[in-house]
């Protein structure tokens, strides 16, 4: 690759990221959404999560696992009911990873 494509594809990757980035705050600075947009744009995070996390759990190997052999399967319920009770990230993931690291022992 010489000097003049890797400057190429680098500012290209540079204009791929920052636009759909600044494009929005700087065309919609100042103005205010309308209330379907703030809500529906209230679900970004979640969705952002669950598409992160919903792999982790349901896909062993690039294959979906719904067994009891799915070790972040069974630790997810345990975690999801802590979510609920707790409304609290920490205790969510303390108890996730304890799950985890108990399912794993116990297949020892």
């Amino acid at each position: 690759m010489t000097n003049l494509e890797l400057a190429l594809c680098t500012g290209g990757m540079i204009l791929g990221t920052f636009l759909p980035r600044v494009l929005p705050m700087t065309l919609l600075a100042g103005r205010p959404l309308p209330d379907a947009a703030r809500i529906w744009l209230g679900f970004v995070p979640a969705a952002i999560l669950a598409s992160l996390v919903a792999p982790e759990i349901f896909l062993v190997d690039g294959r979906l696992s719904l067994g009891l052999d799915n070790t972040f399967l069974l630790a997810a319920f345990p975690a999801v009911l802590a979510a609920w009770k707790t409304k609290s990230l920490f205790a969510t993931l303390a108890v996730g990873m304890g799950a985890v690291a108990l399912l794993r022992w116990g297949a020892a």
